[in-house]
C-alpha cells in the first residue's frame, strides 16, 4: 500500500510512474491487515498529525475510488473493567481528545452505536475519527483508477535489484527502467538491495497472527477494540495505563503472544479479528492455535453469541522503525533515489500522508 500511495500522489501530480512489485500483485501486509484507518490511540505530535493527514487523504480518496469500500464506522474500545474505564476516563479529558474524535460511552451509549455488542461490559471510548477500507481489495481498485489514468505501467513479477546512476533501476529481468526520481517501498523485504544500500537500517521485522470469520449474520457497526489495545498505542500513556498494568495483568495468552484484540467487519459481512506480535526471529514457519482460541472467546464474550465459524487463518510481516516513535525510515540512499519503509502497524493507516511527505520532500 504504501509503493501503490505513492504511485497515487505522482499521478495526482501529473507525473508518469513505473510501478514495479515483486510478487504478482501485492501479497504482504497491505492486504494482510485489518484495513483500519486508525487515529485512536496514535502518539501525540508527528504520528497523530500523519494519522489525522491520513484520514482526510483516505475520506478523499475514498470518494474518488468507491471500489475501495472506504467507511466512516468510527471504532469502540470495549470496557470491561473499572481499570480500563480509569484510561479511558483519562484518555477523554485530554486536551486533544476532540481532535481524536473521543468520547466516553456507558454500555447502553455503546450498545446504540453498535447493537450486536450485547454483552457483557461497562463502557466503550468511542472514536468517531476512525475508518476502514477493504485490504484485500484496496490496491486492485487503486491500481485499476491509476492505470485509467494512462500514465502509469505496472510491472508484476519484477524485483528491483540495481541502482543504475540513481534515478535507474534495473530489475531482475534485466530490464533497466529510467525516470527523474526512484522510491524504494520494499515492505518488510529487507534484504538484497535493501541491505546493500543501507547495511545498518534501523528498521525490524514484526510477525503477526489474524482470521477471519464467516459472516456474522448483522452489522457490526463500528470497529472493536478491547483494552488490550490501551496497553498497545502510545497515545493511552499515562497515570491511569501505569495503574492499569500494575494491577490489572494481562491474561497469559495475551501477554505471551503480545495481544490486543482488534475487530473489522468486512463487505461480505465477516469478522477480520486479531492480532499477535511477534519480534524475536527467527520468526515461527507454522501459526499457533491459542492465541485464535482466547481472541475467539474474548469476542464471543463482548458480543454475547457463538462466533461463526473461522474461515480463514494467516500470518503476516511488517517493517518496523526500532526507535516505534517514528512514523517511517525515509532516506536518500543517491542522488534521485529515496527509501521508504519501517512504518510499522501504521502502514495501512498512514500511506497516504507519508507517500505525500515523501512526493513532497522530493519535489514533485
Amino acid at each position: 500500500m504504501l509503493g501503490t500511495m505513492h504511485a497515487w500522489h505522482a499521478v495526482q501530480r501529473g507525473h508518469e510512474v513505473v510501478h514495479l512489485e515483486r510478487e504478482a500483485e501485492a501479497r504482504g501486509a497491505s492486504v494482510r491487515n485489518f484495513g483500519l484507518i486508525w487515529v485512536s490511540g496514535r502518539a501525540s505530535g508527528p504520528e497523530l498529525e500523519t494519522a489525522l493527514r491520513a484520514r482526510e487523504l483516505w475520506e478523499r480518496i475514498g470518494r474518488d475510488v468507491p471500489e475501495l469500500g472506504f467507511r466512516p464506522n468510527g471504532s469502540l474500545t470495549v470496557l470491561r473493567t473499572e481499570a480500563e474505564r480509569a484510561v479511558a476516563a483519562e484518555a477523554a479529558a485530554r486536551p486533544d481528545a476532540d481532535v481524536r474524535g473521543f468520547t466516553l460511552l456507558d454500555a447502553a451509549e455503546a450498545r446504540a452505536l453498535n447493537p450486536a455488542l450485547r454483552g457483557d461490559f461497562l463502557g466503550a471510548l468511542w472514536c468517531a475519527r476512525d475508518a476502514a477500507v477493504e485490504p484485500r481489495t484496496a490496491q486492485r481498485a487503486l491500481r485499476a483508477r491509476l492505470l485509467a489514468s494512462g500514465r502509469y505501467t505496472f510491472l508484476g513479477g519484477r524485483e528491483a535489484r540495481e541502482l543504475v546512476g540513481g534515478t535507474a533501476v534495473r530489475d531482475d529481468h534485466g530490464e533497466v527502467h529510467h525516470g527523474d526520481a526512484v522510491v524504494l517501498c520494499t515492505g518488510a523485504w529487507l534484504g538484497g538491495l535493501v541491505r546493500e544500500l543501507v547495511p545498518d537500517l534501523p528498521v525490524r521485522r514484526v510477525r503477526l497472527q489474524m482470521m477471519q470469520t464467516d459472516p456474522l449474520g448483522e452489522a457490526l457497526t463500528t470497529s472493536v477494540a478491547d483494552g488490550d489495545s490501551f496497553r498497545y498505542y502510545p497515545g493511552f500513556a499515562g497515570p491511569g495505563l501505569d495503574a492499569l498494568n500494575a494491577g490489572q495483568p494481562q491474561h497469559p495468552t495475551a501477554a505471551d503472544h503480545r495481544m490486543q484484540l482488534l475487530m473489522v467487519q468486512r463487505s461480505d459481512g465477516g469478522l477480520t479479528i486479531g492480532d499477535t506480535h511477534e519480534y524475536d526471529q527467527p520468526f515461527g514457519f507454522d501459526v499457533v492455535e491459542d492465541p485464535y482460541s482466547y481472541l475467539a472467546g474474548v469476542v464471543e464474550g463482548l458480543l454475547g453469541r457463538p462466533l461463526p465459524p473461522i474461515r480463514r487463518r494467516w500470518a503476516g510481516v511488517y517493517a518496523q522503525c526500532t526507535d516505534t516513535t517514528r512514523v517511517v525510515h525515509r532516506q536518500q540512499v543517491q542522488d534521485g533515489a529515496w527509501l521508504v519503509t519501517g512504518p510499522g502497524g501504521r502502514g495501512m493507516t498512514c500511506s497516504p500522508a507519508i507517500a505525500e511527505a515523501t512526493a513532497d520532500a522530493i519535489g514533485l
